[in-house]
């Protein structure tokens, strides 16, 4: 983990920004719940717990900056929720996710289906993609199994 926070720190000095304690402490919390798609206010709860002078407003803000420097990605999957996903080192684009419309479980997808996609689209529609996000909506293998027994 300290190397993932240096690396990241590192990338906040390129940009011109510091790695206060405060935002130190917020991806602390993204790392150690890298699994879990949380909400800001999901974050601020587990920083709380932590640190307890670090208020709400300053977490949004933190989180926020992390996805304008692509550390996060600020993900919907269709709830009127925002969420926040550590973007995976060296990858070229997001990853995917599959919501259960079920039980409400997210699983990822880390392989980048969608390249034949990108090359069709950027030569039949002449556009230049930088970036794609996918979420297949259904119903998870935890719950077909549940309703097959």
């Amino acid at each position: 983990m300290e190397q993932r926070i240096e690396r990241i720190k590192k990338q906040l000095h390129s940009q011109s920004y510091k790695l206060t304690p405060q935002r130190e402490a917020t991806v602390r919390v993204l790392l150690e719940h890298e699994e879990d798609h949380l909400s800001a206010e999901d974050v601020y709860m587990l920083v709380k717990e932590k640190s307890p002078e670090i208020g709400l407003a300053t977490v949004y803000r933190t989180l926020e900056l992390l996805s304008e420097l692509k550390v996060v990605d600020k993900i919907n999957f269709g709830d009127g929720v925002s969420r926040y996903d550590l973007r995976k080192e060296g990858a070229a684009h997001f990853h995917h996710h599959l919501v259960c419309m079920e039980c409400g479980s997210v699983d990822e997808i880390q392989e980048d289906l969608l390249g034949d996609v990108e090359k069709i689209v950027e030569k039949e529609w002449n556009f230049y993609i930088k970036d794609h996000r996918l979420t297949f909506h259904g119903v998870c293998y935890r719950c077909r199994d549940d309703n097959t027994e």
